[in-house]
């Protein structure tokens, strides 16, 4: 990754602004999130220059539930989130396959102030990741996202958020 390729990447809003499908759900999603304070206070102590990239698209169920809680926190601590395309940058996505093998979206890559790349996170929070690849595999499409939205609903965004710290402190201390 290179630095004029982040900056030439969607801010977070422009990306919003941009949604055409689900367009209602992510700017709710967005408008509604209230991040919790010691997620907050948690944040505040990583150290060093965060940028994070998201590859994304408006499509996709598991980004618009877990994104604009993101950016939530990235506004509020001050780390510079931008969002490119799934399909327009095949070279990121294929060194951040799930599992290895699957182009599963949301990704959010961390990248340090030289632009050195230093963790990832994505597609989903772990435990409903798990279950999808368990016994989520043997519903509709249309029956597992139900539950899927559903879960999103309970958790608020808290997994998402936990797991986004607990990324970025595995990389660089908390102060």
């Amino acid at each position: 990754m290179n630095k004029k390729r982040f900056e030439d990447a969607s801010t977070f809003l422009q990306f919003l602004d941009s949604a055409k499908e689900h367009r209602d759900m992510w700017h709710a999603v967005y408008e509604r999130t209230r991040l919790p304070e010691e997620v907050v206070e948690e944040a505040t102590k990583t150290t060093g220059v965060w940028n994070l990239l998201a590859l994304s698209e408006d499509w996709c169920g598991d980004a618009v539930n877990t994104l604009p809680v993101i950016a939530r926190l990235a506004e509020r601590v001050g780390w510079d989130l931008r969002v490119l395309g799934r399909d327009d940058n095949p070279d990121l996505m294929d060194t951040h396959l799930s599992e290895g093998r699957s182009r599963s979206i949301p990704i959010v890559i961390f990248y340090d102030e030289h632009f050195k790349e230093i963790g990832w996170w994505g597609p989903r929070p772990t435990e409903i990741q798990s279950w999808v690849r368990s016994e989520g595999l043997s519903m509709s499409s249309a029956d597992r996202y139900k539950v899927i939205r559903a879960w999103y609903a309970r958790d608020r965004g808290r997994t998402t958020l936990i797991e986004i710290l607990d990324v970025m402190s595995s990389a660089a201390p908390l102060s």
